[in-house]
Parts: structure tokens; sequence; C-alpha cells
């Protein structure tokens, strides 16, 4: 009887062992194929991200390389870098918003108690901006020429301007 025993428990641990090493090379196998799977997943999404980025940024100063060479000049006190000047542009223009009436440069007078003040930029090339702006009640965008002085100053100047309907 105890001989019979140790047989049948040794068949049974025997099982269990290969039972055992059966799901476990499986699942390895199955995890391998999961994570390959969704590699290729994040990587197809991640290419797909970054050439929709690429085309939204295509009208933009970083990536236009004209508009770049527009601030290097032979004399090198005169070269500007566009790294740095995007956000002093932008600065400058949403500092205009502490004005009483508004930001002068949204195109639109006064309508209601709020004033307009501009809440997005975005530098276009060597020479335009697009901008939102809103009073809280009505939002519009505008199209702003900008010019960089020799001074180093930055004046702006109104190229169109659109105010959505309510």
């Amino acid at each position: 009887m105890k001989k019979s025993f140790f047989l049948y428990a040794f068949i049974l641990v025997a099982l269990m062992n290969v039972f055992t090493y059966m799901f476990l090379s499986k699942q390895v196998e199955f995890e391998q194929n999961l994570f390959d799977k969704t590699t290729k997943r994040l990587k197809d999404s991640l290419a797909s991200v970054t050439t929709k980025l690429n085309d939204a940024n295509y009208f933009s100063l970083e990536k236009n390389e004209n508009a770049q060479n527009y601030f290097e000049s032979g004399n090198s006190k005169k070269v500007i870098q566009y790294e740095k000047l995007i956000p002093f542009v932008t600065e400058k223009l949403l500092d205009l918003n502490s004005n009483p009436k508004g930001n002068p440069y949204v195109g639109q007078d006064q309508i209601g108690t709020n004033k307009f003040i501009i809440n997005k930029v975005k530098v276009l090339n060597h020479r335009w901006i697009i901008a939102d702006f809103s009073d809280g009640e009505y939002w519009g965008e505008v199209l702003l020429k900008y010019f960089v002085n020799d001074d180093e100053t930055i004046t702006f100047e109104v190229n169109q301007s659109l105010l959505y309907q309510k």
C-alpha cells in the first residue's frame, strides 16, 4: 500500500510539473506576442501623431527655414535667434492685455463690460502671427503683422480680425 501511494504521488507530481511547465512556457509566449503587438501599435500611433504634429506645425517659424533666415544677416550683431524671438514676441503681445480697454491688437472694440484679451498666440513666420482672443462671452481670431525694429522693439499691425457669432 505504501508502495502504490508513493507511485501515485510520484505520477501526480510528475503530471503537475508537466502541466506547470506547459502553462508557464505558453504564458511567456503569449505575453511576448502581446508585448510585440502592443509595441507595434504604439510605434504606429507615435508615427501617426508625429506626422500630424509636423502637419500642424507646417506654418510655424520653428519649421520654416526661409523665415528663420530672414533674421540672419552678414552682420553678426543683427542676428536674431528665432528660439528667443518667439517667446519675446508672444510676451510683448500678451503684455498688451493689461491695457484697461483691452488688447489694442484684437481688431475689435469692446462690446460689453469685459475687455478683449489675447489668449493664445502662434508665430507663423517672420512677419505674421495668428492669435485667439475673447472677452469671456465673445471669441475671435486675429491675423497680425509684426516687425522687429532696429532697436529690438516689436511693433504690431492688425491685418484682419474675425469675431465669431455668439
